[in-house]
Parts: structure tokens; sequence; C-alpha cells
């Protein structure tokens, strides 16, 4: 009756969830980033980059479902069009943005400990 859960294929379903939910919250900054360029001046280029991304972003369901690199790259582009171009023109900004890499490096760590539990958990089945 307590028989423990199948342990294949957790970490795919932790990365696979967490890509796609990144991939909305990316989308919904580029989104509300390009509906102010009508209230607030934005510079050409990032119009550019970020329709660019967000193009990417929603052709990715399509094209990187099942590869989870090419789903990262895009994911690290739509990041990098939106944090790259205001840390250029504003760099004090960037001490903000190295205090908010404190929990991004937790995250990436715990997901990192997370894929070497279920790799050790599937070598050594009956633990």
């Amino acid at each position: 009756m307590n028989a423990p859960a199948p342990v294949q294929g957790r970490w795919s379903k932790v990365e696979f969830y967490a890509s796609y939910f990144l991939m909305v919250v990316l989308a919904s900054v580029i989104l509300t980033r390009l509906g102010f360029a009508e209230v607030w001046s934005v510079p050409r280029l990032d119009i550019v980059l970020g329709v660019i991304a967000l193009v990417l972003m929603v052709a990715s369901v399509w094209i990187a479902r099942r590869r989870r690199g090419l789903r990262l790259l895009i994911v690290g582009y739509a990041a990098a069009t939106q944090l790259l171009p205001m840390t250029f023109r504003h760099p004090e900004i960037l001490l903000p943005l190295i205090g908010a890499l404190i929990p991004v490096v937790i995250a990436i760590w715990a997901l990192v400990a997370l894929s070497r539990k279920d790799l050790h958990e599937r070598r050594t089945p009956g633990s």
C-alpha cells in the first residue's frame, strides 16, 4: 500500500515544467516591455530583439518540445535580450542584478542536486 512511486522521469518532468514556466514568465516580461514601447521610448534594437525572442519562445513549444538544449538556449537568448541592453545603457542596475543572481544560483544548484539524486536512484533501485 505504501509502495514508493516510480523514480524514472522525475528529473525530466521537473526540468520540463521549470523551463516552460520560465519561458512563460519571460514571454510575459517581453510582452509587457513591448507593450510599453508605445508609452515610453524604447530603442529600436530592443524592440527587434524582443520580437525575435518572443517569436522564438512561442515557436519553441513546437520546435524544442523534445530538445532540452534548444529550449534552454532559447530561454538564455530571451533573458540576454532583456538584460544586456539595459545593463549597457544603465550600468548602475548591475548591482541589483548581481543580488538577484543569488536566488537563481540557489535554484540551479537545487535542480542539479535533484538530477544527481535521480541518477543515483536509477542506478540503485530498491533504495
